[in-house]
């Protein structure tokens, strides 16, 4: 079976056509029902996967014979997951696999969790092989707290996953589980707490399982001398470095290692002692320095170190700290820096503390203001604060992160930001149509294609865009619906535009039932 990419890259112009009818929101449910039936697959692929259906529709795709047409429909991303899985029980494998395996989004978005009894049902019915990668990202966050302890079997052992983080007596009771997969997935789990079994299993090579091993798992006494004495591969120590098992006399150890990477390590570990600390914070290379400027346990003795350590990013970081004061940071001189991505971050499982958002809202410093603005739950006076705040992070962090970020914002930070993520601006609730038409002759391809959006851009505007030197732009203008009937009939024909013609609202009726009756040939 061809991938997506190569159905399309196939599809004729008379394909293409209809292609663009199926996305075509003017276009009745008889035709859509029509080309469902009829169409080639790459103008069913499009139809199925890529945009909203009529109830009518969706009823027809789930009873469709082509099991290719059913597993675009396990895929959409725009369609209700309790549509989606109507597919559940179906009859073809490969239907079921593209439900389990989710819409492809562009990110920063993610697909919305499947219904939580769909998902129970999925891992009690599937074969495992089909339930890999991305069906995880489908599971709601309830269902994912609440699997340790489900009342069925398979569900509870996926739920063993997030062992590290369960409690004690939820452990316990997996440990004692009366299903046996259960039980054995516990114990392997719990080995790796065990450091005889680590020693016992640890590869003898440099290879993934090692680096597991080292980084992650409880280290015996014989394998962490065995790590300084006779290192096997060149990151080994730095990998014991940073595992929360390393033995005190190790850290100190290490704390005075020559290599600077593994100084790092040790610099962010949460038990390092006062001595090691002070002698980190005068460490000659500034990435460690840096990485104990961010600790939370600094003294003030280390902080005022730090407050005029030479180096500017371990000053910047330093100038964070928790434990200094408002005035205090303003003695600090630090850069901030201007170069970062300011995208958006998934709200936490765990709501931020409401305080701490506050105080960091309200800071002299830019860098504790924009981890307020990635807050989704601001209450307005602080997105209304925030929203007029002149630094550029703060403000683009805000219109991509709150839900009700105002539209003057979501503008101006499509306009000031060109870092990744832009696109994801145009997406949020807020984002404004009206008076995008002004920037019809910009020179960033992407802010003309605003005008696209902009129901008054005049007809001969929109047909001059469709001659525009960028594709997105020409595609954008393509679909508007001032553009002029003579321009449209045009664009028809073009190889490249075909399709975005055919989705234009403003396609007259008689053309649209012409290139139904003559399968897109027109």
């Amino acid at each position: 079976m061809p991938t997506p990419e190569q159905i399309w890259a196939d599809a004729d112009l008379p394909t293409r056509r209809l292609a663009g009818l199926a996305l075509n929101p003017a276009v009745p449910e008889s035709i859509l029902l029509r080309l469902l039936a009829d169409a080639p697959l790459a103008a069913r692929m499009v139809l199925c996967r890529d945009r909203i259906l009529p109830d009518a529709v969706v009823d027809a795709v789930i009873e469709h014979p082509d099991t290719h047409t059913r597993s675009f429909f396990a895929r959409n991303p725009h369609v209700d997951p309790a549509q989606r899985v109507r597919l559940l029980d179906d009859p073809e494998w490969f239907v079921r696999a593209h439900l389990a395996q989710g819409p492809r989004v562009a990110a920063p978005a993610r697909p919305r969790p499947l219904p939580d009894e769909a998902v129970v049902h999925m891992i009690s019915t599937y074969d495992d092989e089909l339930l890999g990668g991305p069906f995880y990202q489908q599971i709601s966050a309830g269902l994912r707290r609440s699997m340790p302890t489900h009342p069925i079997a398979k569900v509870r052992r996926w739920g063993v996953g997030g062992w590290a983080s369960l409690p004690a007596d939820t452990r316990a009771a997996l440990l004692t589980d009366p299903d046996g997969e259960v039980r054995e997935t516990a114990q392997r789990h719990a080995r790796l707490q065990d450091p005889a079994w680590v020693e016992s299993a640890l590869p003898d090579r440099p290879c993934h399982a090692r680096t597991d091993l080292l980084l992650h798992r409880a280290l015996s006494r014989a394998v962490v001398d065995g790590v300084l004495a006779r290192p096997v591969g060149k990151d080994d120590k730095a990998m014991i470095a940073v595992n929360p098992t390393l033995p005190p006399d190790a850290v100190v150890l290490l704390a005075a290692d020559p290599d600077p990477e593994i100084r790092v390590g040790i610099a962010q570990r949460a038990d390092l002692g006062p001595a090691e600390r002070r002698a980190l914070v005068a460490d000659p290379d500034p990435d460690v320095r840096t990485q104990v400027a961010y600790r939370a346990d600094l003294g003030p003795a280390e902080l005022r170190t730090l407050m005029t350590d030479p180096h500017p990013d371990v000053r910047l970081a330093v100038s964070v700290h928790p434990a200094l004061s408002e005035e205090e940071r303003t003695q600090i001189d630090y850069q901030v820096p201007m170069d970062h991505p300011f995208v958006f971050h998934p709200a936490p499982e765990v709501p931020r503390d409401r305080e701490t958002v506050r105080r960091n809202a309200l800071s002299h410093h830019p860098l504790l203001r924009r981890q307020a603005a990635r807050d989704h739950q601001l209450p307005p006076d602080l997105v209304a604060h925030l929203a007029a705040d002149d630094d550029l992070g703060v403000r683009v962090l805000l219109a991509q992160n709150h839900p009700d970020a105002p539209a003057p914002l979501l503008l101006r930070s499509f306009l000031e930001y060109t870092g990744p993520e832009r696109s994801h601006l145009t997406t949020r609730p807020n984002f404004p149509t009206t008076g995008l038409a002004a920037f019809a002759d910009h020179d960033d391809p992407e802010v003309r294609a605003l005008a696209a959006r902009d129901p008054e851009t005049e007809p001969t505007t929109v047909e001059r865009l469709t001659q525009d030197p960028e594709y997105t732009v020409r595609a954008a203008a393509t679909r508007h619906p001032n553009l002029p009937q003579s321009r449209l009939a045009v664009l028809l024909d073009d190889e490249e535009l075909a399709h975005d013609a055919a989705a234009n609202t403003a396609l007259d009726s008689d053309t649209i039932h012409r290139l139904l009756k003559t399968h897109g040939r027109g």
